[in-house]
């Protein structure tokens, strides 16, 4: 069972192990690419003499250096630097047709993945990283020896594939040395602000909890391959999240965050906005604790642009990654349906490594090279709203040989095709308020009391498998009741949810404004960064159910005295 993930926060980035302390030197790229170059060609050398050589070896280093400050009401919680190198060793053997990460069919969802990964010496000790090297090297062959002979037993005794394409595609090897990056972080000035945005939060003493938290980040990362690849590039990326929690009066939680995203700190608000941000979330809170709980509902909606950007990164991007189109066990929602109508003809939706901002608003889902060495590039995945392709990574599926540069993983996972940047486009575009407009005319239509309208979003998940309901779940935060005289009632409790072939021909206009939607999404390769942009949508159909509820009471003890602002 797959479930994908795209979540506002950032948890990833702390989870490799890793050793607190400053920031490391900059290592010359050219020294490690070349050590990782020596040693691959010392252990293939020997690996071509053996009775099932390797047709293709990768050594890939992720550096990465984080520094990270949490606050909880107007207190430091945590103040982390942390340093962790990862090392992963792809080997296959077979050939580029079929080789060991050929899917075993009849054991459920085994992976088939030819990476093996383990961490790396942060000092720059040239006998220590070899000897990492020689070590995970030969546990990565002997390994794929082993799955290779139980492919083609498995291959020999089963049904007839559907898609037959190869294992792994051919590409022109890169070679590229990027600037290394360097972020300055003034740790001192970012405690005082989190303490200070935290502190906020204490002006409301119905809050369970209530933090800000700023992490930023720089990844350097070296690839070298048997085929002649030899990449370094680095990226960096600052998020600050400030979240907090109340509850209403019948133990319903009621969550509130708020997500900013930059390469850098630099890039992050000023003050100011986001201190007037956290007093519009505080006032939220507090009227999501007084609203009613919605009903179950099936009929029109409005999509917030980052609520529509995660609608299509859970309902449509997903499915849309090319690996999923030949896994038997996937649903393979779009495999058959290259050039056929899936949108209304207004829509196109592309996938952009190389947007650094869309509508003025920084993304975070780019890059140059993809972590299998291959240059991003810009997909039109649907034009006037016909289907084109898919995301493709060095998995081909029929029809689609080639990578595009969507190959992408966390540290020490095999890259799989993954979504980068997802932009929704619309043709046709009216102001919001005759959206609002065209919304109740709508709920006219269908005769429904009201419409939706979906402001703020946490996240979502989709399943995309065969063995349950292909269905998805967005998680909205703010939702307003749209009555039929124009008025907007704030309700609470709302799941939106559905089914994705269903769901996108619901679609019937969109805004003139575009919103963007930072966070990281998890699957099979781990965490990644991707950002989803979108209008305002219109659904003429979307169906939500009732949140799941505590059925803890609210707390029996009263906070302890607090100072507005500031401090208890």
């Amino acid at each position: 069972m797959h479930r994908h993930l795209l979540l506002s926060l950032v948890p990833f980035l702390l989870a490799a192990p890793g050793l607190a302390g400053p920031r490391p030197p900059q290592m010359k790229p050219a020294w490690l690419l070349g050590l990782l170059d020596d040693e691959l060609k010392r252990n293939l050398a020997v690996l071509k003499k053996e009775a099932v050589p390797p047709y293709f070896v990768s050594y890939t280093v992720r550096d990465l250096s984080a520094d990270h400050v949490r606050a909880s009401f107007g207190a430091v919680e945590s103040d982390l630097r942390k340093h962790a190198r990862t090392f992963a060793v792809e080997v296959r053997v077979g050939d580029y047709s079929l080789d060991n990460t050929h899917a075993i069919r009849g054991r459920g969802r085994e992976p088939g993945y030819s990476t093996v990964s383990a961490a790396l010496p942060i000092e720059d000790d040239e006998g220590a990283i070899r000897e990492v090297l020689w070590r995970e090297t030969d546990r990565a062959y002997k390994d794929a020896v082993e799955r290779l002979a139980k492919v083609r037993t498995n291959r020999d005794v089963k049904v007839g594939e559907e898609d037959r394409s190869d294992d792994f595609s051919r590409e022109s090897p890169e070679r590229f040395v990027g600037e290394p990056v360097t972020i300055r972080v003034d740790r001192a000035a970012w405690r005082d602000r989190v303490k200070a945005w935290s502190a906020r939060l204490l002006d409301d003493p119905r809050l369970l909890t209530g933090a800000a938290s700023l992490w930023v980040t720089e990844e350097r990362r070296w690839l070298v391959s048997s085929e002649g690849t030899s990449v370094f590039s680095g990226t960096s990326l600052a998020r600050l999240v400030i979240e907090a929690t109340t509850k209403a009066d019948d133990g319903m939680l009621l969550p509130r965050n708020l997500t900013y995203a930059s390469r850098s700190p630099d890039g992050l608000p000023p003050d100011e906005e986001v201190r007037k941000d956290v007093a519009g979330m505080m006032a939220d809170l507090a009227a999501m604790r007084d609203a009613p709980q919605i009903d179950p509902y099936a009929g029109p909606a409005i999509l917030s642009g980052r609520a529509a950007g995660v609608f299509f990164h859970e309902v449509f991007g997903h499915r849309v990654e090319g690996h999923r189109q030949k896994d038997e066990k996937e649903g393979q929602t779009f495999r058959d349906k290259v050039g056929q109508r899936i949108l209304p003809d207004f829509l196109s939706v592309v996938f952009d490594p190389a947007l650094r901002k869309v509508a003025g608003q920084e993304v975070v889902g780019g890059y140059e090279l993809d972590d299998q060495g291959v240059r991003g590039r810009k997909v039109d995945v649907v034009v006037g709203g016909r289907f084109k392709g898919f995301l493709m990574s060095r998995s081909p599926v029929k029809g689609f040989p080639k990578s595009n540069g969507h190959g992408r993983g966390q540290a020490g996972r095999a890259p799989v095709a993954r979504q980068s940047n997802l932009v929704v486009l619309a043709g046709e575009s009216m102001p919001f308020a005759a959206l609002k407009a065209r919304l109740i005319e709508e709920c006219r239509r269908q005769g429904k009391p009201y419409g939706l309208w979906f402001r703020g979003i946490e996240g979502g998940f989709t399943f995309t498998g065969r063995e349950i309901p292909n269905a998805f779940n967005v998680i909205p935060t703010v939702v307003y009741r749209i009555h039929l005289d124009g008025r907007e009632e704030m309700v609470r409790g709302a799941d939106l949810i559905g089914t994705p072939l269903t769901a996108l021909t619901t679609v019937i206009a969109a805004s003139d404004r575009t919103e963007v939607f930072n966070g990281v999404c998890g699957a099979e390769s781990g965490w990644v960064p991707v950002s989803a942009s979108s209008p305002d949508l219109l659904l003429s159909q979307i169906e939500i159910q009732r949140k799941e509820k505590s059925q803890e009471r609210l707390p029996i003890l009263p906070p302890p005295p607090r100072t507005p602002g500031g401090r208890p």
